[in-house]
């Protein structure tokens, strides 16, 4: 009885294991609560985080019907936040399988590159890229224990280089900026199979996108997810829009 009960939890303690644990940022609305509820319908455990705790926790209220949804505060912008969002998952998992660099801001219409104002794009630049920089680097250790790790960067159209006319500044090059981060790890890591890509999900009718856009937020979230589980080890390093690469 006591080989028959010992296999039996050996085998509960394997399946916790190796069920997968995503991170996604901004979670708690748009594109981030699409992606998390279809992580959590493909059983995949989800780390919703946003700035807002109330947001967050009501959001992960809504997501938990669907899954395993925890929440935790985390400000993208703050490294003693990311820290801390670290040390809980480290303690509460081991492990980090997919890493959704999903929080972004700032889509400024509003000027343009002759008359951008430089600490508006400094502060689109803090979030959008460098954020995503500083957590990659945080929580490598986590995605280094894990099978098969994989880090998709929310970009836009925006940021490739073909794009860059001169309007929307701040958001454009921070979203540039976010595929080099992108490019670069996808290079660093690629010994390790850890896989890096970047994904546009389109125009989404978000608070960022307006209620115009052509996308809903579960479109949107689609070519994201798959990302996130993608099998080939080869497709690293790539701008995905739709499931199919497109130029940087």
């Amino acid at each position: 009885m006591k080989a028959v009960g010992y296999s039996i939890g050996f085998l509960i303690f394997r399946i916790m294991e190796t069920k997968k644990i995503a991170l996604v940022t901004g979670a708690n609305r748009g594109i981030g609560f699409a992606v998390a509820k279809k992580l959590l319908k493909k059983d995949i455990t989800v780390i919703v985080t946003s700035r807002s705790e109330k947001d967050g926790q009501q959001a992960t209220e809504k997501l938990s019907q669907f899954g395993k949804a925890v929440y935790y505060q985390l400000d993208v912008t703050d490294e003693k936040s990311i820290a801390a969002c670290y040390a809980f998952a480290k303690a509460e998992f081991g492990k980090l399988d997919i890493l959704i660099n999903n929080a972004g801001i700032n889509y400024d219409t509003h000027q343009n590159i002759e008359n951008a104002d430089l600490d508006e794009v400094l502060t689109t630049f803090k979030t959008n890229t460098l954020a995503p920089l500083k957590i990659i680097q945080t929580f490598l250790p986590l995605l280094r224990n894990s099978d098969k790790a994989r880090i998709v960067n929310v970009s836009s159209g925006s940021g490739a280089l073909a794009s860059q006319d001169g309007t929307t500044p701040g958001y454009s090059l921070s979203k540039l900026g976010l595929n080099g981060v992108t490019l670069a790890f996808s290079n660093q890591l690629k010994g390790e199979g850890i896989l890096v890509n970047s994904v546009c999900p389109g125009w989404v009718r978000t608070d960022m996108g307006g209620s115009n856009a052509d996308r809903s937020p579960e479109k949107g979230a689609e070519t994201i997810v798959w990302t996130a589980l993608l099998e080939d080890k080869s497709m690293t390093g790539k701008f995905f829009r739709d499931r199919k690469e497109i130029d940087w």
